[in-house]
């Protein structure tokens, strides 16, 4: 009886033992490269959504580029029209001496200075200066930029006459353009 006991209890173990080491095969050699391969799909799988995704925004933002380019091309466009290939300098003067002119403006000095040269747009530096109502001063302004030329207005000074009459003199700096 013990042998057929102790018989028993071998079996048990090595039985233990078989479904151990079959499990441990089956975990070795079965699950851990069946892990490893899900493991790997899924990162896939999530990068190919990220793709799809950043895809998705992408021509969700199409028009919007779309637009921008289109606003861009008009700007061009508009400043191409603004800004002369010539010089232009004489056409440019006549053109705010007939300004002042128009708005009755006195002592009225337009004063061109040395040209700033670059690749591919010049500019040159005038100083105006007049004497008017402020009234007119202002319309004078106005129509100043909303010439077809394209101008930069760097600064404008008023100051008042000494006697307080009601006129003012305006010294400006403005800054015209041209395309080499």
């Amino acid at each position: 009886m013990k042998e057929n006991t102790l018989f028993r209890e071998k079996q048990q173990i090595m039985i233990c033992l078989t479904a151990a080491i079959a499990f441990g095969g089956f975990f070795l050699f079965r699950f851990l490269p069946l892990h490893k391969r899900i493991k790997a799909v899924k990162q896939i799988r999530t990068t190919q959504n990220m793709t799809i995704a950043k895809g998705i925004s992408d021509s969700e933002q199409l028009p919007l580029f779309t637009e921008q380019l289109l606003k861009l091309k008009t700007e061009l466009t508009n400043f191409e029209a603004n800004v002369p290939k010539q010089r232009n300098l004489g056409t440019f003067v006549q053109e705010i001496a007939e300004l002042m002119n128009q708005y009755k403006l006195k002592e009225q000095e337009i004063t061109p200075h040395p040209e700033i040269e670059t690749e591919e747009l010049n500019c040159i530096p005038v100083s105006l200066q007049c004497r008017g109502s402020l009234a007119q001063i202002f319309k004078f302004n106005q129509k100043l930029q909303e010439l077809e030329r394209l101008i930069r207005i760097q600064r404008v000074k008023l100051n008042n006459d000494v006697d307080f009459m009601g006129d003012v003199l305006m010294e400006t700096e403005v800054v015209i353009y041209y395309r080499t």
